[in-house]
Order: structure tokens, then sequence, then C-alpha cells
């Protein structure tokens, strides 16, 4: 069983930044693919960002691009969502997430990700 833990999260104004971080327990955490995703209030989890396992290719749902960035550091079993130029849009909890990968597609649905965090909550305010 992986664990994941997340942290980072906080409030800032419009236009600022975070960096959100996911710790795993997983030693072989480098093949595992890792996601992000985004619950706001009364809506759905929704995908936010993903790295692969294997050459570290990166994918994000098209309301962050150019304002977030996913890494990864497997010698420390650590991803990372770096969010920059906040917008009060973003606002929600926002998960880390894990599946120990099988094969070179990266799944960007809650459905396939095996282990998640516990959430950190995101604020920004106008």
């Amino acid at each position: 069983q992986v664990q994941l833990v997340e942290s980072g999260g906080g409030s800032v104004q419009a236009g600022g930044s975070l960096r959100l971080s996911c710790a795993a327990s997983e030693r072989t955490f480098s093949i595992y693919t890792i996601g992000w995703f985004r619950q706001a209030p009364g809506k759905e989890r929704e995908f936010v960002a993903a790295i692969s396992w294997s050459d570290g290719s990166t994918y994000y749902t098209d309301s962050v691009k150019g304002r977030f960035t996913i890494s990864r550091d497997n010698a420390r079993n650590t991803g990372y969502l770096q969010m920059n130029s906040l917008k009060p849009e973003d606002t929600a909890v926002y998960y880390c997430a894990a599946y120990k990968s099988r094969t070179l597609v990266v799944i960007t649905t809650t459905t396939g990700y095996d282990y998640w965090g516990q959430g950190t909550q995101v604020t920004v305010s106008s």
C-alpha cells in the first residue's frame, strides 16, 4: 500500500504562487505515474496534471497550461506541482494520486489512479 502525503497548500491572492509537494512511502516510486487532481465545492474531481514514470513527459488540463508545472524527484520519492499566476477559479482541494505504471500511456482520469493523498486546500482570493 502506497501512502501519499501532500503539503504546501494555503491561501494566496490572485497572481500569487504556491508549490504543492507529494511525498510517497514507496521506495520504487520512480515507476509510478504521478497525477494531481482538484475538487472545488459542488464540483467533480478534475484532472490537473500528470507526469510519466518513463521519460518525465508532462500533461496538463488546458486551464492551467503555462501557469502550473508538474515535476518529480525520484531520489526523494516526491512529486511537485508549482502553481503560478493563481486565479480565484483555481480554489479547490488538491489531491496527489499515483498508479504503478504498466504501459507508456499516461492516464488522466480519476479511475485510473490507485493511490490518493488526503488533499490540501488551496484558496485564491481576488
